[in-house]
């Protein structure tokens, strides 16, 4: 690829010394790659983060192996498609750790199978690192291998929540997801806390993201009095269906929620450019652009990069950076400690006060996993992609 040092370096929370995480510089054979398993859901209705969280991926290893590694060792990324399907994560986990040997994993990409996997990997002892919402999968007495490199539900929730009760002003909401873990789970506690917050909410359902037909729902939602419908699912199939219909029906109302709702996928998949309008996602600071059309420096200088390498026309940019950032976070931890062993990384990560990502800064210590920071959470206008970031959602300051 082409790809120096100069080109891509790890976070700088790197600031941490060896002898301050208690571990001794074991001698590591030369030849041992660093393995680092890899569990996505690349196919299924579920596979659009999957998709672009490996492009990530791929791109971080080629380039750390193109500037000669870590410490002259390569990353081997052993990839396992899930499908979404938590039975199969669980085969994989186990296959992972019993036979391919990881050093650590990173995924799944879907929360249901996450919640599957979990406990197996803390059995094991095994550094995991994963973009899954659902906040109980981050416990740190029950989990302490486990890391969450995004935001939770709970603060993707506010951000929804914040948007259609102070800024749209709406109070009447409808709550839809699909029948996942992650779609059961993120549409109870939505629904709850608009409630809360004194919101009324008109309807609540989740659908089958293979559902064809999804005027009833939508019809219920509109003769309930909904004023927004709120969305959890990483199905963009489901959700283009909805727009199609909302559009057939003649509703001018609001879309509000996953991320996955501004996937280029959709733009493919609605059957006029239209209906993808007065639909907002949520999204993040390091991958908004400005007025002048631009990112914070530090992406808008890895966009570049990425030109002619990656293509970003079909996902998103947090997608493809957080995949970045969780083999950085791998490889930086091998680099610091000079060791590959489970106590090496896992200590590595739990002394991150501010490590400098691309999708985010991260800080995590040994009672707190959660480490993206939640003023980096924003509403997006879904239908505004370029190169897979985003414009503010209307109306959004600060």
């Amino acid at each position: 690829m082409g790809i120096n040092r100069r080109h891509f370096t790890f976070g700088s929370a790197g600031a941490i010394s060896v002898s301050a995480l208690g571990f001794a510089r074991p001698a590591i054979a030369q030849a041992e790659p660093i393995r680092i398993g890899w569990l996505a859901a690349l196919t299924g209705p579920s596979s659009a983060p999957g998709i672009g969280f490996n492009r990530g991926v791929i791109y971080a290893a080629e380039a750390i192996n193109a500037a000669g590694g870590v410490k002259g060792r390569k990353i081997e990324i052993i990839t396992r498609d899930t499908q979404g399907d938590p039975t199969k994560a669980v085969n994989a986990t186990q296959e992972l750790i019993s036979q391919a040997k990881v050093h650590a994993i990173w995924g799944p990409t879907n929360s249901g199978e996450s919640l599957a996997v979990t406990p197996i990997m803390a059995r094991a002892k095994m550094p995991n690192i994963h973009p899954c919402v659902v906040d109980t999968l981050i416990d740190e007495r029950r989990f302490p291998n486990a890391f969450r490199i995004s935001p939770s539900n709970a603060q993707w929730d506010n951000a929804v929540r914040n948007y259609c009760l102070a800024i749209l002003k709406l109070k009447k909401i409808a709550v839809i997801g699909d029948t996942t873990g992650y779609g059961v789970s993120a549409v109870n506690a939505s629904v709850a806390g608009f409630k809360k917050d004194g919101a009324d909410v008109v309807y609540q359902a989740n659908i089958d993201a293979t559902q064809p037909d999804m005027t009833p729902d939508m019809l219920r939602a509109r003769n309930a009095g909904a004023e927004a419908i709120v969305v959890w699912s990483v199905s963009t199939g489901m959700e283009a269906r909805m727009m199609n219909t909302r559009a057939a029906m003649g509703w001018d109302i609001p879309f509000v929620g996953h991320p996955s709702l501004s996937s280029g996928e959709i733009g493919s998949l609605v059957e006029k450019p239209a209906n993808w309008e007065k639909v907002y996602a949520v999204g993040y600071r390091s991958c908004s652009y400005g007025a002048d059309g631009k990112l914070p420096a530090k992406n808008q200088a890895l966009v570049e990069r990425l030109a002619g390498k990656v293509n970003l026309q079909d996902t998103l940019l947090w997608w493809v950076a957080c995949g970045i950032d969780a083999i950085d976070l791998v490889a930086k931890a091998v680099e610091v400690t000079g060791s590959s062993s489970s106590e090496a990384i896992i200590g590595y990560w739990n002394g991150l006060t501010k490590y400098e990502g691309y999708f985010g800064n991260y800080a995590y210590s040994p009672t707190q996993h959660n480490g993206y920071p939640v003023a980096d959470v924003v509403m997006s206008a879904a239908s505004s992609a370029k190169n897979g970031t985003f414009a503010l959602a209307p109306g959004y300051s600060g």
